[in-house]
């Protein structure tokens, strides 16, 4: 026993514990972020479905090296080089998108606030919002169909360029105006920047995202194309049904009440949080009200 005690003391003296640093805990810190940031990505584009036939593949060479099928693994090592840049070019709109989408991410705004004049002001008043949903939910009642554009952080003065400078203060009935069948500015998107329209049939890039239900026509392509590749916020009114979506972020939410859409434009608007707390604060006691009568 004692020898065995020896021992023991002996390779536990030869034990030796790694310093852990601050920076070792930030970096793995970082990395499990980075890494479970890609797993989303991966998860929600095209590169789900590849990834599982890469490793159908994986598991097929797998077996060929247990079995020593010395052909197919001389066929596999010289493929793997021209694999990667094929997956590459086979993802290039998912990885453009995927920069896209870190270029507008701001990381330092939060921790240092160079301009608070933004901030207080908001990106569009409360009477554009109000006008801007009654106009949409006026032309879905007659079946006009509309696509409007609202921009953020992020310049559409590209897109802007594709169509008709209007120019003027956002009002219901212009919306509705413009927007009229067998009128000049009613085919493509209106671009709205804070409390004005900008521009008119405006060409929009279409969405090639394959899980878009096939139901949808060019005007939600549309929609969700532009909120793919900026932080727009785009609402759509359909013509065949009336029904007022919107997209933002790459994602369509169909078939809108009043007050959704009115929780979407509140989103974006970029008004103080304690005045966005007060303002669903008031609604939400007002429909506490509805209920009680």
């Amino acid at each position: 026993m004692s020898q065995l005690a020896n021992l023991a003391g002996v390779y536990l003296n030869r034990l030796h514990m790694p310093s852990i640093r601050w920076t070792d805990i930030v970096e793995i810190i970082i990395i499990s972020f980075l890494v479970y940031q890609i797993i989303l990505w991966i998860k929600n584009t095209r590169a789900w479905s590849l990834l599982k036939g890469i490793i159908v593949i994986m598991a097929f060479i797998l077996v060929a090296a247990i079995f020593n099928m010395t052909t197919i693994l001389w066929i596999a090592e010289n493929v793997l080089s021209l694999a990667v840049i094929a997956i590459v070019v086979v993802l290039q709109p998912e990885l453009r998108r995927a920069l896209e989408q870190l270029g507008r991410t701001n990381f330092f705004a939060s921790l240092v606030p160079f301009d608070n004049s933004k901030d207080t002001s908001g990106h569009f008043s409360d009477r554009t919002m109000q006008e801007i949903i009654k106009a949409c939910y006026e032309m879905g009642k007659v079946r006009t169909g509309a696509l409007i554009v609202i921009e953020q952080n992020q310049s559409l003065a590209e897109y802007e360029r594709t169509g008709i400078e209007v120019d003027g203060v956002l009002t219901s009935q212009l919306l509705i105006n413009i927007f009229e069948h067998n009128t000049p500015l009613h085919d493509g998107a209106v671009i709205v920047r804070e409390d004005r329209i900008v521009s008119a049939t405006c060409y929009l890039p279409l969405s090639d995202n394959m899980n878009l239900s096939k139901e949808l026509g060019t005007r939600h392509r549309a929609g969700v194309g532009i909120s793919e590749v900026t932080d727009s916020l785009t609402i759509i009114v359909s013509e065949e049904t009336g029904h007022v979506s919107a997209a933002y972020e790459g994602q369509l939410y169909r078939n809108l009440d009043s007050e959704e859409l009115k929780g979407k434009l509140l989103m974006i608007q970029n008004k103080p949080v304690e005045e966005k707390k007060k303002r669903l604060w008031k609604g939400r006691s007002k429909n506490e009200k509805e209920v009680d009568r």
